[in-house]
C-alpha cells in the first residue's frame, strides 16, 4: 500500500485510575528516526513505545509526545533525613558562635525547611499495569495517523501514475523524432559541403557523406537508452503497486531514469528532440519531489 511520510494521529485511554495522551506526528526523513517525550514515571516504558511504533512506521521523522494523568489516591510518607538535618543545625549553630547570636532562635521547623531534609516518598505503579494502556493509546494514534498517510499517498499515488505515462508519452516522442534527427544532419551536411567545394567547381563525395552520416547516426543511436528508459518506467510502475514500503526502491530507480534521460539528452543533438527532453527531464523532477515524501 502507497503511503506519505507525513501525518498526524492522536490517541487516548481514558479509565476511571487513568487517561494517557499520544500525539505522533510525522514527516518525511531518509531513515527511521523516533523522538519520544514521556513523564519521567513512564521513562522505563519508552523503549516499548519505541518498537510498537516501529512495528508500524518504516521511515520518517517521527515526534510522540505522551502525557499521563491518574487519578489514585496513593500511599505517601515523608521521609527524614535525620544526617542532613544534624548537619544544617549544626552549621546553623556555627554561623550562630560566629555571630554571637543565640542557636535558640532556631527551630525544628526551620531546619526543616532547607533542601532534601524531608522527601514525600508514594508508592510506584506496575508497570505492567500501565503499559497496555499506554499501548492502547498509542494504537489510537498510529491507526488515526495512517489513516491521514494512506489518504496522502493515494493522492501521491495518482499524480505519479500520470506522470510516468507522461514520461512514457515523451519518449515515445523522441524515439519517433530520432530518424528525422540523422536525416536533418545528413541534410546540413551535404548543403554545407555543397557550399564549400562551390568555390572550387566540385562537387560532394556521395561515398564520403554516407560514411559521415553513418558514424553520427552510431554516436547518436539512442535506442538502447530508450530501451532501458521504458524498463525503468516498468520497474517504477510495479515498484508503485507493490505492499511493501518502496520510498527507497523509488528513489533508486528514479536516479537510473535520469541517468538514461541526460544519456539521451546529450546524444539528442535537435531542437526538437532537446525541447522534448526538456519537458521530460521536467516531469522526473517533479516525481523526484513526490517520492521524497513516501514512507
Amino acid at each position: 500500500m502507497f503511503k506519505s511520510m507525513t501525518g498526524f494521529g492522536r490517541g487516548e485511554f481514558h479509565d476511571k485510575d487513568h487517561r494517557f495522551t499520544v500525539e505522533i506526528r510525522a514527516v518525511n526523513h531518509r531513515f527511521n528516526d523516533i523522538v519520544i517525550k514521556v513523564p519521567k514515571n513512564l521513562a522505563a516504558l519508552e523503549d516499548r513505545a519505541r518498537k510498537s511504533i516501529a512495528g508500524t512506521l518504516a521511515r520518517g521523522r517521527i515526534d510522540v509526545i505522551v502525557t499521563a494523568d491518574d487519578y489514585l489516591e496513593r500511599q505517601r510518607k515523608i521521609r527524614v533525613d535525620k544526617g542532613l538535618a544534624s548537619g544544617y543545625f549544626q552549621a546553623v549553630k556555627d554561623v550562630a558562635d560566629a555571630c554571637g547570636l543565640d542557636i535558640q532562635a532556631v527551630s525544628a521547623y526551620d531546619i526543616a525547611k532547607f533542601p532534601e531534609v524531608l522527601k514525600v516518598e508514594e508508592t510506584a505503579e506496575d508497570l505492567e499495569t500501565l503499559w497496555p494502556k499506554l499501548a492502547e493509546a498509542i494504537d489510537k494514534a498510529l491507526a488515526n495517523l495512517m489513516e491521514m498517510r494512506i489518504a496522502e499517498g493515494e493522492n501521491i499515488h495518482r499524480d505519479l501514475t500520470n506522470r510516468i505515462a507522461k514520461i512514457r508519452e515523451l519518449g515515445a516522442a523522441i524515439a519517433t523524432r530520432a530518424p528525422a534527427i540523422v536525416e536533418a544532419y545528413r541534410e546540413r551536411l551535404r548543403e554545407r559541403c555543397r557550399e564549400i567545394l562551390s568555390e572550387v567547381n566540385a562537387t560532394p563525395d556521395e561515398a564520403r557523406l554516407l560514411q559521415e552520416v553513418a558514424i553520427m547516426a552510431d554516436r547518436t543511436n539512442i535506442t538502447e537508452e530508450l530501451v532501458r528508459l521504458d524498463s525503468h518506467l516498468d520497474q517504477f510502475t510495479q515498484a508503485m503497486n507493490g505492499d511493501a514500503a518502496v520510498g527507497r526502491k523509488l528513489d533508486f530507480i528514479l536516479q537510473e531514469l535520469n541517468r538514461e534521460a541526460n544519456t539521451i539528452g546529450s546524444k539528442a543533438n535537435d531542437m526538437v528532440a532537446g525541447a522534448l527532453m526538456v519537458e521530460l527531464k521536467s516531469e522526473i523532477e517533479k516525481v523526484r519531489e513526490q517520492i521524497q515524501n513516501i514512507e
